[in-house]
């Protein structure tokens, strides 16, 4: 169901979204009815959790929504984000593109408890739990819902090397963002897609004071510049933040309405609208909701199969904040 400030797309909303093609292609085993029987309740718990603290500050919609790429974008997804330093792992949350910004923790912890609280013991993992959590989080805001596919364990490690090389710089030009997805098994239109998951949410000013002052007038619109300049001056105000869309609130398409008008707020978002390969997805999303949402959902599922650890790989956390050995 739309939140408030998003009835305008209601009708997107409420459509459930089938799996891709690409995604059943996957020789994965996972499964959306993954955990019907051994713990018929377990999404829903997942649902509540999450719907009470985007309710609660819907920037954590987009908080939770991160943390899924962040984890499926370092070795796959498996949870390793979730993971604290400890003797034997070097914490992937002190990573460049995660210290001082990944958030949402405290959150999937809540989750966990209550999983684990509804099923009677440690059944879900913490993978599966970031996976329907940031689904569920689209769906606060907005967005349309489709069916996650679950199964996943657990990793018992971490690398925070792995976490500054793999995941996407906001610095990157277009053809380092193309090829970073296809090194995880995603193409162009993957790339579009996902990246409209900045339709919510918003950055430090550290990830775009150089765009605002520096980037010359033909990558960005002056008079969008200076008035970001305003909140983010050339010295001081790091931690200050700003929209990636003006809808931040609200799962929509008006990120790609900006990027036609040159307000795209990352170097790495205007990249995907400066006459390359991928212009004529951002030109089709940004009139079409319908075909965004879906295009999303897809690959929003495609991105959950990345390398995830299932069988008797890996584990399943009495805690995600910690192996098991370590608890």
């Amino acid at each position: 169901m739309a939140s408030h400030g998003c009835l305008t797309i209601v009708v997107y909303c409420l459509v459930v979204l089938g799996v891709a093609t690409t995604a059943l292609s996957s020789p994965s085993s996972l499964s959306p009815d993954f955990y019907d029987h051994s713990c018929p309740d377990a999404l829903k718990a997942i649902q509540r959790v999450v719907r009470a603290a985007v309710s609660k500050e819907r920037r954590m919609g987009a908080s939770l929504l991160r943390l899924h790429f962040h984890d499926c974008f370092v070795n796959g997804c498996d949870g390793s984000i979730l993971l604290d330093d400890s003797e034997t792992i070097d914490s992937e949350k002190n990573a460049k593109p995660n210290v001082n910004s990944a958030r949402g923790f405290e959150v999937i912890d809540e989750i966990k408890r209550e999983v684990d609280k509804v099923c009677g013991r440690p059944l879900v993992s913490c993978a599966d739990i970031l996976a329907v959590a940031a689904r569920d989080s689209v769906v606060a805001l907005g967005g349309s819902a489709w069916k996650v596919r679950l199964g996943r364990r657990d990793s018992k490690t971490a690398s925070r090397s792995a976490a500054d090389q793999d995941i996407p710089a906001p610095v990157f030009n277009l053809s380092q963002l193309i090829d970073n997805f296809k090194s995880h098994g995603l193409n162009e239109k993957d790339l579009v897609a996902l990246s409209g998951g900045h339709s919510i949410g918003f950055a430090h000013c550290t990830v775009f004071r150089d765009r605002i002052h520096n980037d010359p007038s033909t990558e960005i619109d002056p008079n969008f510049a200076r008035d970001l300049q305003r909140g983010c001056p050339t010295n001081g105000g790091d931690t200050n933040l700003a929209p990636l869309d003006p809808t931040a609130a609200c799962f929509d398409q008006a990120y790609f309405s900006n990027l036609l008008y040159k307000k795209g707020l990352l170097h790495s978002d205007q990249q995907l609208f400066t006459g390359g390969s991928t212009d004529d997805y951002v030109k089709k999303y940004s009139y079409d909701t319908k075909a965004f949402y879906e295009d999303f959902a897809n690959s929003m599922i495609k991105m959950g199969n990345i390398k995830p650890l299932t069988g008797s790989q890996g584990e399943i956390r009495a805690n995600c904040r910690k192996v098991n050995s370590n608890y």
